[in-house]
């Protein structure tokens, strides 16, 4: 796919990649910068290269089409967001649950910014469904893995996704007005509801 903002007929400079993992990561996250501050119709090729400080080629040469481009960055948001946000860590303890949650949203606007940017896009571009569809399914099963240590029976899947839209909607809130206190306060209630119910037999 060309990059609409070249001029029919220009090739784009090429560049021999020395370290691949590592080169890739920067353009994900250059990407996700780009698309959080303007929407994706702001992702071009030249806006990646210029947000990462690359030439234009080096990202043609890593990802080939816009298509693939947007598919690895939304992989990599959201397994980031997992990553930083230490909702699977284990401990099996309401008070640690979504430890880290406050945190992500406050030292990595981005990512979360992206995410929901490409949320709102998939309703004008149904393509986009099926793919956010199976990444958001670990964002379920991560918060199902941690109910199950918590409760005393398994976590229905009502049950983890009222948990995990509760996250979700913190962290979109915090996003937009800020507030850590807010969030770390509905989070308290949370984790109460959540030591509540732990203690009860069935864990309803």
């Amino acid at each position: 796919m060309t990059d609409p903002a070249r001029p029919s007929g220009e090739r784009s400079p090429r560049k021999r990649v020395t370290n691949y993992g590592t080169g890739r990561v920067a353009l994900l996250d250059a990407a996700v910068r780009v698309v959080a501050r303007g929407g994706l119709r702001k992702l071009t090729y030249r806006a990646v290269a210029q947000e990462a400080g690359v030439t234009h080629g080096l990202v043609v040469h890593h990802f080939g089409s816009r298509d693939a481009l947007i598919e690895e960055a939304v992989t990599h948001a959201i397994r980031s967001s997992l990553a930083s946000s230490t909702l699977d860590i284990g401990t099996g303890s309401p008070a640690d649950f979504a430890a880290g949650l406050v945190d992500m949203v406050e030292f990595g606007p981005e990512l979360q910014a992206f995410q929901y940017e490409l949320l709102l896009e998939a309703r004008r571009r149904p393509e986009l469904k099926a793919h956010l569809r199976s990444l958001y399914e670990e964002y379920f099963e991560a918060t199902r893995r941690e109910l199950d240590r918590i409760l005393p029976g398994p976590a229905s899947r009502g049950m983890s996704r009222l948990a995990f839209a509760a996250l979700e909607g913190l962290v979109l809130h915090q996003l937009v007005f800020g507030e850590r206190e807010a969030t770390e306060e509905a989070l308290t209630e949370l984790r109460s509801l959540l030591e509540g119910l732990a203690e009860e037999p069935d864990g309803r």
